[in-house]
This record gives structure tokens, sequence and C-alpha cells, in this order.
């Protein structure tokens, strides 16, 4: 039996990044096998026991623990309120250590395009792309999207695009619920400051996310909602996010249709 080549250096990079390691932990690699060997060490013994301490409160905003998550929610909640202008809440997102992605991430992912568009496109969070540019929508999915847009005749300078999540997932794994409703009332203050007359969520989860069903994006695509800011009601569109369209490209037909309904609403 012929052995099989081993693999180039070039294949391997390319299946950790498809596996989601992207970054080296330590300069020289760490012989696992080697370690088997190694006799354990002798126990130590037990520390002193001291008198309990008080525990002062985790800081949310420039702290360096993260809190529990009801008070990263109220904390997110109170910050995203409190932000008079973009600019202010990227600012203060950008100081908000609230939720662990933060710190996982190589930066703030905030949005892009025309804050005084009449048309905000939100996904559900960043990828490798984004998260080396700083830019949503920025990879394979966001060159489909820039098509997808420009078969209406906008592009974008002309469309508002964010994320619910702002910072990316290690290996691009799917958000936990708890980092969501951490970063839920940024986005809502986000959708209230740019305040679009149309509103198109990408995808299944941020769909139900922003609004609040359990239907699944096969049910809810094409189909009209209200969002409400508590100022105004926005009309709101689910429709399928790029990535998946790559996967399933037979559902663009179905997506076109969102996208016509679309531009028929802004031409209105």
């Amino acid at each position: 039996m012929i052995p099989e080549p081993a693999p180039t250096v070039r294949e391997l990079l390319a299946f950790y990044l498809e596996a989601g390691v992207d970054c080296a932990l330590a300069e020289e690699p760490t012989d696992r096998l080697a370690e088997l060997d190694t006799p354990p060490p002798a126990p130590r013994a037990p520390p002193p026991v001291e008198a309990p301490r008080p525990v002062a409160a985790p800081a949310v905003i420039r702290g360096e623990t993260a809190p529990a998550p009801d008070i990263a929610i109220a904390s997110a909640r109170e910050a995203a309120r409190t932000a008079p202008t973009l600019e202010a809440l990227r600012e203060l997102m950008q100081s908000f250590d609230g939720c662990a992605l933060k710190h996982t991430a190589t930066r703030l992912v905030f949005a892009d395009g025309n804050p005084q568009a009449r048309i905000m496109f939100v996904g559900e969070a960043p990828g490798r792309d984004e998260d080396i540019e700083g830019l949503p929508f920025v990879g394979r999915s966001g060159k489909l999207l820039d098509l997808m847009i420009g078969a209406i005749g906008l592009n974008r300078t002309t469309v508002y695009i964010a994320n619910v999540i702002p910072w990316r997932p290690p290996g691009n794994r799917t958000p936990t619920p708890q980092e969501t409703q951490i970063c839920l009332p940024f986005i809502q203050r986000q959708i209230e400051l740019v305040n679009p007359d149309v509103l198109v969520t990408l995808g299944n989860p941020a769909t139900q996310t922003l609004l609040s069903t359990r239907e699944g994006i096969m049910r809810t695509r094409g189909r009209w909602f209200d969002y409400e800011t508590g100022g105004r009601t926005i009309r709101a569109l689910p429709t399928f996010h790029p990535a998946y369209l790559l996967r399933s490209p037979s559902y663009k037909r179905l997506a076109w249709q969102d996208l016509r309904a679309i531009a028929k609403i802004l031409a209105g």
C-alpha cells in the first residue's frame, strides 16, 4: 500500500483556519505525548486558611473582570440608553467590558455605510475577515450582499450595515444566548439612532433576536413585521443571510423576491 503524501504547510494552515484555530498561544510547540512520561509533581501543602475579605463589585466599563450576566445586561442597557449619537455609542461599546467576546476578538465591528440611510441591514456576528478589518460583511458573504443590494440600485453609501453581536465569537462559533442578550441593547440603540424606514434582518438569529419570534427563517422571510423603537414603528423584513445563500444557492430566487419587495417599499 502506497502511503499518502504528508500535507504541506499551506494545507495544514488552511485546515487550522477552517477549524477555527487562528492564533498561536506560544512561540514553540508543546509535545503533549512527552508530558505523559513525566511523573506528576508532588502534592503541595494546602495554603493557610485566611479570613474572608469583602469582594468589590465587578466593573463593567474599563474593568478587568467580566461581571455576572445579569449585571452585564443591566449595564449594557444603561450605557446604550445614554448614548446620544452613533459615535458616542461606538465609544461606549469600545469601553464596555461586560461581554467576554470582546477579549477574544481583534477589534470592535461597529457598522458600515451611511448613518442617514433609509434602509438598515443587520446580521448575526462578524467573521474572521470582519474581525481583521473592523467592518461588517467584508468576506465572501459581504461580497454577495453587495451584489444583492446592487441589484436594486443600492450600495454601501446608501445603506447602513451592522450586526447583533459586534465582536467575533472564537472560531466563528454561534454566540450564546447570554452573549446575545448582553449585546442586544447596543444594536437596539443603534437602530433607534439610525432610524431607518426599512429594517432588514439577515438570517435566523438576527430575525429571532430583533423581531422576538421563535419561527424559523423559512417561515418569516418575505413577511413584513413591525419593529418598535419606543418612539416609532419601523417596517422590518427578514431574508436569508448571504452566507446561507452561498451554501444553498437555490434560495437566491426567494431572496430576490424579498429584495424586490424592499425596493417597492423604498420607491413608495
